[in-house]
This record gives C-alpha cells, structure tokens and sequence, in this order.
C-alpha cells in the first residue's frame, strides 16, 4: 500500500490543539503550533482576565528549542518590528493575545504568517471553549460528590463536632483550600471558629473570635456570602490570625431559615484567586451541607425521643410491675413473721424483708435515673451523684449504691452540691482504694437537722473494705446546710 501522505501543517496543528481537554495543556498546544506554524522563534499567550479560568499571571510561552519559558506579563515577550499579535476570542468574548517574535534570520512576518495564525487563533477559541466546558463539568462534579459525601456521613450518627469537622474537611479539599473553619455565634454577639481543618496543626486557628462591631460582621450574621481577596490586607479583616491567608471565601451555612454559622476557606498568601465558578459551587456546597446539618439535627433529637420514651416505658413498668410486686411480698413475709413463733425463723424473715425494702429503694433509684436525661452531664443533683457512683464501677467493678432521702433536687443549692460532689469524689476514690471491698453505700438526706438546728443535707458514704486496724467498714459523713 502506498504510504499516506502526511497533513498539512496547519491542518496538523488545528487538529492538535483540539486534542486535550484540559486548559493549561491546551494553551501549551496552541503556543506549540503557532510557533511550529510561522518559523517563531518565540510565543506567548496572555489572558485578559487569569482569575476566571483560575490561571496564574505566569503564562505558557514556548521558544524554537521547545524549552518553556516562564513569562510575568505580555511586555516580556523580545519585541521587535518583526513580531506578530493576533487576539483570542471564546464565544464573542476576548480571552486572550497570542504573540510572536523572533522570526528565522531576522525576516519578517507575511501575510500568510499572519493568516495561519488567524485561523489557528479561530480553533484555538473553540478548543479553549470546550475546556473551559469541560473544566466546568469536572468542578460541579466534585463538588457534587463532595456534598453527597458529607450528607451521607452526616446522615450516619456522628456528634455534633464531628459533622461540623466532616464539612470543614469535605470543603477545603474541594476548595484547595490552605483551611476550612467554621464560624458560629458568640453569646456577646460576634463569631468564634469553633471548628478547623487545616494541612498543619491548627494552633491557635480554634477559638478566634470576630468581635461584634467588625466590618464583616453584619455580613456574616445577616447569612450572606463574603469574597475575599487577600485576607491580609482587607480592612474588613480584624482577627489576629489574618495574616496567616490570602484570598478568601466565607458562606452562611443557612438552611430553613436557619444559620448555623459561616464556613471559610482561606487559601495561603499570594494564592490564585478564587473565580467565579468557585464561588457559585462553594456557595451550593455550603447550603447542602447546612441542609444536611440541619436534617442531622432533627434526627439525632427524633432518636433522643425515642430513648426518653423507652426510658420512661422502662420506669413505668419497674414501678408498676416490680415495686408492686416486691411490696407485696414483703407484707406477706412481716405477716408471717409476726404468726410465727419461732426466733430463728422470725429473725430470717425479718433480715429478708429488710433486703426487700432495700431492693425496693434500690429500684425506686433507678426509676429516678431512667428519668434523667441521658446526657454526659446531668442537670440535676441527683442525676450527677448516679453519675459519679456509674463512674466509679469501672474502677472497683460493681456499682456502688445510691439512696436520697427528701427532695433532694430542689432542697440543695447549686453550690452546696457541687461542694457535695467533691467530696463524693473523694470518698469513693479512697474506698476504692481499700482492701477487699465489695460494696460501697452512698446516701443523701435532704431532711437531715444539723446540730444547730439548722435544716441541713447530709452526705454518707459508707464501705466494707478493710481499715488500717484491721477491720472492716468505714463511714464517712459530711454535711452541710441550705
């Protein structure tokens, strides 16, 4: 077969510019062949506008020994009266100058220099057109993943802080971003980061607070979007962490009405811009992400209900059930014991029914527990001794006891609990220190009298370990008065 017969050069180079979808390599490409075309011994390509396509101010430029060469602005392309500019336009718009110079032995550009390179300039348009396109769908589409990925792991069951982290992560590596924090309100009226991922450690990036009055303020609490350029000489900037970023976005994680905080993603000093297709698909991202918080919220409080009903099903049925039950034979066991006449029997019935009632308080405690919220801090006094005595299982491997006499609740005051609570701490720390103890009793009386007379609440703790003589059981009183 005879051998095909190569392409003309320039339809060789309007089909290699058209080759890669990717921007850069395309600017590459044109560069290449305007140069390969005319014989130049130098091109460059500058863009009217670097920030919307996020290109730097460092342009390609290629030179006749294939080297690149690194070009900071149009003028450093070698000018002389045989250099050769053709602009660049995508959809009517202009995007760029493609230049030339340096022609072979110092002969000048011709016409048809000039006409290869308008139609090169022609395709170079559309083949930067369907870059841009394609560029475009590849941002939307990690953007979309991204907020899928954080509304799945949202939706899963994380806490409170790990879905704000899971968002801040998700959005500066989307983003390529040097950091993403959020924001939220203060009780002063500004805003505190109150969660950040960053490449490095985050020092001192956590707990930054916008005082109220800063001029970025009202934007942020009024749930609009803030852009940036550089974040270190902003005047709308005031926090002592600034300095640290260049350009910058900050977006209301907003959703029914609700703000949540600001997300921001500061990139590092003398970073690209953020363009404009950034700033539309952050925005998007941070109000899925909102959503997903918001939806997070509501089911992570439907799931507490349900924990609230079934505890309350559960007291319910103690009381109803096995109260009732271990009241009823006690009663048959007092009645038996006072039939029988037999000291033995009646001093083992007697025994019996004091486990009885001592049964019953213990399940009257629990009842009282299941009424707690199921929080890591209880709000009520009660709820904070169970806790302290729950604690305390780990280490000595059984539960220590808990009775309260009164209404505990509402008779102690705030600072005569938590005076109570320490000592608590204490007192079982140093039961669980002696030896061979297997049971440990902790009682509060808020109807106990003082010795003054005073109305009081006392605190015992008693255990049966063994002492330093050589016996066994301690208890250890402390009281105080409300």
């Amino acid at each position: 077969m005879p051998e095909e017969a190569p392409l003309p050069p320039l339809l060789e180079a309007v089909l290699g510019v058209g080759t890669d979808l990717e921007l850069r390599t395309t600017l590459q490409h044109i560069v290449d062949s305007a140069a390969e075309l005319t014989g130049a011994r130098y091109a460059a390509l500058d863009t009217k506008d670097p920030g919307q396509d996020g290109l730097s101010e460092i342009l390609p430029q290629t030179s006749s020994g294939g080297t690149p060469l690194s070009l900071r602005s149009p003028g450093a392309v070698p000018r002389s009266p045989d250099s050769l500019s053709v602009p660049i336009r995508v959809h009517d718009e202009e995007f760029g100058t493609l230049h030339l110079s340096g022609k072979p032995r110092g002969a000048p550009f011709d016409g048809e220099d000039e006409q290869l390179l308008h139609v090169l300039a022609a395709q170079a348009g559309i083949a930067i057109g369907n870059a841009r396109l394609y560029e475009a769908a590849r941002q939307r589409e990690r953007w979309i993943e991204g907020a899928a990925a954080v509304t799945t792991a949202l939706l899963t069951g994380e806490t409170a802080a790990d879905a704000l982290m899971t968002v801040a992560e998700q959005a500066r590596i989307l983003a390529d971003a040097a950091a993403g924090v959020i924001l939220q309100r203060t009780a002063e009226g500004g805003m505190e980061i109150v969660t950040a991922s960053t490449y490095e450690d985050p020092g001192d990036v956590v707990g930054t607070t916008i005082e109220p009055g800063s001029p970025v303020l009202e934007q942020l609490l009024g749930g609009e979007p803030v852009f940036i350029d550089d974040s270190a000489t902003d005047p709308r900037m005031t926090t002592h962490v600034r300095h640290r970023f260049g350009p910058s976005m900050m977006l209301p994680l907003q959703a029914d009405g609700q703000l949540i905080g600001t997300l921001a993603l500061p990139r590092r000093p003398g970073d690209r811009p953020y363009t404009s297709a950034e700033r539309l698909l952050a925005t998007q991202f941070a109000s899925q992400a909102a959503l997903a918080l918001v939806l997070a919220g509501t089911r992570h409080r439907r799931e507490r209900l349900a924990v609230f009903e079934d505890r309350d099903r559960i007291a319910r049925d103690l009381h109803d059930l096995v109260v009732q039950r271990l009241f009823a034979t006690g009663m048959m066991l007092e009645s038996t014991q006072r039939r029988c006449r037999t000291d033995d029997v009646q001093e083992t019935l007697g025994q019996a029914v004091d486990e009885l009632q001592s049964t019953i308080q213990e399940v009257r405690t629990t009842i009282f527990a299941l009424q707690q919220p199921p929080a890591d801090a209880p709000a009520t006094f009660r709820g904070r001794v169970l806790k302290e005595t729950a604690g305390a299982a780990a280490l000595l491997g059984f539960t220590p006891s808990a009775l309260f006499t009164g209404a505990v609740d509402n008779r102690v005051p705030d600072q005569v609990a938590g005076h109570l609570l320490t000592a608590l701490r204490r007192a079982l720390a140093t039961a669980s220190r002696r030896p061979r103890v297997s049971r440990i009793e902790v009682a509060v009386d808020a109807t106990a009298n003082l010795p003054d007379g005073r109305d009081g609440v006392r605190l015992t703790v008693y255990d049966d370990g063994a002492t330093d003589d050589g016996g066994a059981g301690t208890t250890v009183t402390w009281q105080a008065p409300m």
